[in-house]
């Protein structure tokens, strides 16, 4: 039954309300981040796990299921950001990883599985003819740039606003704090012929073009096929450097969002749930980019790395593609994110509220605006009060879905996982029913303001 008294709360108050209900159901995750503040700035290591007023602690996993510091059960949409693609504890991949650590780790050479992960990699990517590993997302995308910049003798780099290619290559509203001194040029994602005029301006100094088929921290925001056609055209004629960040979208079919689109970039950069989630980054694409790092190569480029093929990362990461993210199950869980997109948005439609959810298959993103979806831009009105309004409402859902026992991010991004089912999904849609019917007054007045 609806709630009264959230019902009748305005933004303000509702969130309140929320808050002082969370801290008083989390004493232990509070006493982690203040005694980690200790040691730690904000008692904290990885700036996207926060929230306020102060995160959830985790006790461990099992499936999709998560357990706090406080013993509160949570069933996990955030799905580690794309990472946790198979859950917590998979069977298949744990017996892997215990293998490898009793057959012995930090071995310094060269072990019996990264030539296996290598080839599963290259069979499930056609684009990708040769590839390299190293530790993260992050370290894929910069490999991929400055072997770009490397081969091509250039040195610019096109981007997107609010794409994100991992922690020093962010273009959001903080863009630039940490990120590397590159000529980047900075392009609006989806707008067709402004990108195709800023390519053609400076066609002569780009080493790459780096994008995301979907951006992912931007907000799920799907990259139109015209324009990544585009993209794949123009950068072609001027001997650019394509490069698809598929960290997160490689999960989207059997072959990537890529394959699903039928467009090969020149180069891919991998990361996330390959390593069976352990630390993992990948990068290659064509044979005449890639074998330039053949040592056996007089003129070879040097790539080092003391975990690049780390024993666990590989021999988790060969177990999970070649034996658990089958390309049926690919598809099963991504036609499951399409099921539970399309019902919230009906939900949304039904109750009237100013909510909509975008995104692609598994991945998937929650936002308040009554205004069409189209590129990252139309999530950050020029209205600065609205665009607080905005953050407000997120911050209000997520509160709210916890106390449901449901675990997304604070920006309204889910990840579905491979131990997902059809009762899974019919629970999400059920706490944020639920939210919708409680907080609907709410949500409207604070639009409307």
């Amino acid at each position: 039954m609806p709630d009264g008294n959230r019902s009748n709360a305005d933004l303000s108050a509702a969130i309140a309300e929320a808050e002082a209900r969370f801290i008083a159901a989390n004493p232990k995750s509070k006493a982690r981040i203040e005694a980690a503040g200790r040691v730690m700035p904000g008692g904290n290591t990885r700036t996207v796990l926060h929230y306020s007023p102060f995160p959830l602690g985790w006790a461990g996993g099992k499936g999709n299921r998560l357990i706090d510091l406080d013993g509160h059960e949570y069933l996990d949409f955030l799905g580690e950001y794309t990472a946790g693609l198979f859950g917590h504890s998979d069977p298949i991949i744990e017996a892997a990883i215990a293998k490898a650590l009793r057959d012995g780790v930090v071995l310094g050479g060269p072990n019996q599985y990264e030539g296996k992960l290598a080839e599963a990699i290259c069979a499930r990517f056609p684009s990708i003819e040769l590839v390299r590993f190293c530790n993260s997302g992050t370290e894929a995308n910069m490999l991929a740039i400055q072997t770009a910049r490397f081969m091509t003798r250039r040195d610019k780099v096109m981007v997107f606003a609010y794409g994100y290619h991992g922690s020093v290559f962010y273009f959001g509203d903080k863009a630039g704090q940490l990120n590397l001194p590159i000529p980047w040029v900075v392009g609006d994602y989806n707008e067709i012929e402004g990108t195709r005029a800023l390519l053609r301006q400076h066609a002569a100094s780009l080493a790459a073009v780096v994008v995301e088929p979907m951006q992912g921290s931007g907000g799920c925001v799907p990259g139109d096929p015209v324009f990544l056609a585009m993209l794949r055209e123009e950068t072609r004629k001027a001997g650019i450097i394509l490069i698809f960040d598929e960290v997160m979208t490689s999960r989207l079919s059997p072959s990537g969002r890529q394959g699903a689109l039928g467009i090969a970039p020149d180069m891919t950069s991998l990361g996330k749930y390959l390593g069976g989630g352990l630390s993992f980054g990948a990068f290659g694409g064509r044979r005449d980019l890639m074998e330039r790092f053949d040592p056996y190569r007089d003129d070879s480029i040097a790539h080092a790395g003391t975990f690049n093929n780390n024993v666990c990362s590989m021999a988790g990461g060969l177990a999970g593609l070649t034996q658990v993210f089958t390309p049926a199950e690919a598809n099963r869980l991504n036609a499951l994110g399409d099921r539970l997109r399309d019902g919230l948005n009906k939900l949304a439609a039904r109750h009237d509220i100013p909510m909509q959810v975008t995104g692609i298959g598994s991945l998937m993103n929650v936002h308040f605006a009554k205004h069409p979806i189209r590129k990252p831009a139309d999530l950050h009105p020029a209205d600065k009060a609205l665009d607080k309004t905005m953050q407000k409402l997120m911050n209000l859902f997520h509160l709210d879905m916890l106390d449901a026992g449901i675990y997304l991010a604070r920006r309204g991004f889910v990840a579905l996982s491979l131990p997902m089912r059809e009762p899974d999904i019919e629970r999400f849609e059920a706490a944020a029913e639920e939210f919708m019917a409680t907080r609907g007054r709410v949500l409207k007045a604070a639009l409307e303001a």
